[in-house]
C-alpha cells in the first residue's frame, strides 16, 4: 500500500548508525547515503529514508505515528529490540512479548529512534 517512509532527523549520522543495527537485526543491508546526505534502506520491497526536515526546522517525530518493522520470529523481534538499544535507540513501553487484539496474538517490542520516532518490531503469530 506505501511506496515509502520517510522520518525527519536532525543528526543524520546518529540516525544511519542506530537503523543499519535495527535493519540488520531482521536481515537487511546498510542504508545508503545520497548527495543530499538523506539514508536510504530497501528491504522486502519497502523503503525507509530519513532526512533533515526541508523546511530548515528541527526535526520531530509525529504524535501518535509508529512505524511497525515486519519480523519473522520472535526471536528476530528480540534482536531488532537489542539492536536499537545498543545502537542509541530508547525502550519504550512494555518489555517484548505477546499482545493479544482483535486480529490475533502478536509479538510486539517498542523502541523510540536517536531522533524520538516511535517504532515497532512485530512478529504475527500464527493461529494453533
Amino acid at each position: 500500500m506505501f511506496s515509502h517512509v520517510m522520518v525527519g532527523a536532525d543528526d543524520l549520522e546518529k540516525s544511519k548508525f542506530f537503523y543499519d543495527a535495527i535493519m540488520q537485526a531482521i536481515g537487511g543491508k546498510p542504508g545508503i547515503t545520497d548527495p543530499k546526505g538523506r539514508g536510504s534502506w530497501l528491504h522486502k520491497g519497502s523503503v525507509l529514508m530519513i532526512t533533515k526536515p526541508i523546511n530548515g526546522e528541527p526535526a520531530s517525530c509525529g504524535n501518535g505515528m509508529t512505524i511497525g518493522f515486519a519480523c519473522d520470529s520472535p526471536e528476530m523481534v528480540d534482536a531488532w529490540h537489542e539492536a536499537g538499544v545498543g545502537a542509541g535507540g530508547t525502550a519504550i513501553e512494555d518489555p517484548p512479548g505477546i499482545r493479544e487484539n482483535p486480529f490475533g496474538k502478536l509479538y510486539l517490542a517498542y523502541l523510540r529512534d536517536p531522533a524520538g520516532n516511535k517504532l515497532c518490531g512485530l512478529y504475527r503469530v500464527p493461529k494453533e
